[in-house]
């Protein structure tokens, strides 16, 4: 093994940190309904605290608090306004999201406070956002059918919008998601993954403070058939956005009914190095997006499509630089690489190791697994049917799969189920154009990773990945308004 794992250590963990309760918010009061949720630190399974569930009357108290308020909407600085100050408030806080973040979800201290500042980032973005105005004026005098008026657009907030985030990043998939909302004066109830609920709960506290009225959000857990289904079947919600699992986004397409969906879903996101790529960049990069996050991202690095001619160079120099990738406690400031979400989600990777070995495919570095801990792992020779790579593999493997040319890559990719982003290495712009056009995807980065973006672009993916709809938060404010148009005879 060429990596080292620390024994995980429940005492040691326990002595660093008190477990911590969070109430269910409704229309901005806390409520405690005597059902909690607990929530486990996926390194030693110590205790990391509790949530309060609610009921089906209290999520109808929210969806009508939330329609009433909505009478008497926010002005456009109001909204700047609770948007800056809750940015100034999570900067101040910065460490303590970021030591519960790591608690709920073993990511390291530094992805971490990395996810902290991307936060701030949207809530910044959203700020500015707000006070632009979103209208447009088009003249009619400009065809001969026309006549001398002018045509406006404005745009007004959906009535209610039923929102669901997921555990991979328990803080910025939240502020996605209510940022664009507040900024576009939209209310929003919101369930956060039952895995890492805390931290989204605190932000949710964060908010009020910051200004934002209790009818604006409601933030809370309940179970599938008390909650989660009745807030998606609503008629009363005119927009459901979720960040989660394939399967998942299709059940709820399924159950949604007449209504707007944004469905932001899995992704098998190639890095594609060519033989004119610069091999140090590309190690660089595979190194980052296989492993950044313990690979739980849904824009992760999940294939490296190496052209066969540089294939030897490329997988000497990715292992020398993986090598680097520390694993371990998630709490330890060396710590590159803590724990997946889960131990079932280590075992299901493991196995999916074992089995591509079995297909032929070389472990180079890592796969060694403690708990819910997995060594940042190089697989090479991974044939293109293995599960490793047909499936989504959430976690730290960097799988090396071998192509022929730019043609090969994009057939290969295209054939599969997913589109949600991709990258390629190469200093040819013919090349890079050709796999930004060709891909079925919703993103090409050149010579970056895949996910690589801003928090304010257009994000989202198409086929598996998603139904075309973009996040980001300029897309998200127009999801979450209608355009309303009107004319005038001067």
């Amino acid at each position: 093994m060429t990596t080292t794992l620390d024994a995980p250590r429940a005492h040691e963990g326990a002595a660093r940190h008190t477990p911590v309760h969070f109430p269910a918010y409704i229309a901005g009061r806390a409520v405690e309904t005597g059902r909690t949720l607990e929530v486990r630190y996926p390194y030693d399974n110590s205790l990391t605290g509790t949530a309060t569930l609610i009921d089906k009357d209290l999520l109808d108290e929210a969806i009508k608090a939330a329609l009433e308020g909505g009478k008497k909407p926010l002005s456009r600085f109001e909204r700047s306004t609770i948007l800056r100050k809750a940015a100034a408030l999570l900067a101040e806080r910065r460490e303590e999201f970021a030591k519960l973040i790591t608690r709920e979800t073993g990511l390291c201290m530094k992805e971490s406070r990395y996810e902290t500042g991307r936060s701030s980032d949207v809530l910044e973005f959203a700020a500015m956002e707000a006070l632009r105005d979103d209208g447009q004026v088009f003249s009619c005098d400009i065809s001969p059918m026309g006549k001398a008026r002018k045509i406006f657009t404005t745009r007004y907030p959906v009535s209610v919008i039923a929102a669901i985030t997921p555990f991979n990043h328990p803080l910025n998939q939240v502020a996605h998601k209510l940022a664009p909302a507040i900024a576009a004066g939209a209310p929003m109830i919101l369930k956060p993954s039952d895995r890492t609920p805390l931290t989204a709960l605190k932000f949710c506290a964060l908010l009020y403070e910051a200004g934002l009225p209790g009818w604006m959000l409601s933030m809370f857990l309940g179970t599938v058939d008390e909650i989660v289904t009745p807030m998606i079947e609503d008629e009363r919600t005119e927009v459901v956005t979720f960040t989660g699992s394939v399967e998942i986004g299709k059940s709820i397409a399924k159950k949604a009914g007449y209504k707007k969906l944004c469905l932001e879903l899995g992704g098998n996101s190639p890095l594609i190095v060519l033989e004119d790529a610069d091999l140090d960049l590309a190690a660089k990069l595979a190194c980052e997006g296989s492993f950044r996050n313990s690979g739980q991202r849904c824009t992760a690095v999940k294939r490296i499509l190496v052209q066969e001619s540089i294939l030897e160079a490329f997988t000497e120099k990715f292992v020398v630089l993986a090598r680097t990738y520390k694993s371990g406690d998630p709490e330890a400031e060396d710590t590159v690489v803590g724990t997946v979400i889960t131990e079932d989600s280590a075992k299901l990777l493991e196995r999916r190791v074992h089995d591509a070995v079995k297909m032929g495919a070389k472990v180079l570095l890592g796969g060694g697994r403690k708990g819910a801990l997995l060594e940042p792992t190089v697989i090479a020779n991974v044939p293109r049917d293995a599960e490793m790579v047909f499936e989504e593999s959430f976690g730290p493997l960097g799988p090396i799969v071998p192509i022929r040319d730019l043609d090969d890559a994009i057939a290969y990719y295209n054939s599969g189920r997913f589109g949600l982003s991709s990258a390629i290495v190469t200093n040819n712009l013919a090349a890079a154009m050709k796999a930004s056009k060709e891909l079925k995807t919703g993103t090409t980065n050149v010579n970056e990773v895949p996910g690589y973006r801003l928090e304010h672009t257009p994000f989202g993916g198409v086929r598996d990945s998603g139904l075309g709809i973009k996040e980001g938060v300029v897309e998200a404010m127009k999801f979450f308004t209608h355009v309303k148009t009107f004319s005038l005879p001067w």
